[in-house]
């Protein structure tokens, strides 16, 4: 196992050692049509979803099948469908979740946690306001970030 993915593997395993506090909810939907109960969302997704998108859960690392996944296409955000990443910024960051160096115009707002004491750049979509993953400083070139994704958050489209 690569170092990212022991050092992101031991801070899920750490948090609730350290006072890391477990989320109360997704961030705001940018899009009133998007702003959904919790029993509307419970019924759209998945259990798995719903910890990830609705209360900034974090999927085990390496459990995604988008971990593998190589075709050309779209990253689009499974609570609502909106496009957030071109697979060409998609990269093997050896961390155990999807990871892309930049996402798509306007897919995502940020802003910053603090659940493993130490400040983080949470992300989500922009639309539903369902928790994607962090951002950090260590992706390729050319933008040198790394949008480490929770794989339950996102659908795959296949296309160009």
């Amino acid at each position: 196992m690569k170092r990212r993915g022991l050092l992101a593997s031991l801070a899920l395993l750490v948090s609730p050692l350290l006072g890391g506090r477990k989320a109360e909810a997704a961030g705001k939907a940018g899009d009133p049509a998007w702003q959904l109960s919790e029993a509307v969302w419970k019924e759209r997704l998945s259990p798995a979803a719903f910890a990830v998108l609705r209360r900034e859960g974090t999927e085990r690392p390496f459990s995604s099948p988008l971990n593998n996944e190589k075709r050309a296409g779209t990253y689009v955000c499974a609570g609502c469908r909106l496009p957030l990443f071109a697979s060409t910024t998609k990269f093997d960051s050896g961390t155990g979740w999807p990871s892309f160096w930049q996402p798509l115009p306007n897919a995502v707002v940020t802003q910053l946690d603090f659940k493993l004491i130490v400040p983080r750049t949470e992300y989500h979509c922009r639309r539903c306001g369902g928790h994607q993953g962090h951002v950090f400083n260590d992706g390729p070139r050319p933008t040198g970030k790394r949008y480490c994704n929770n794989g339950v958050a996102l659908a795959f489209v296949p296309g160009k």
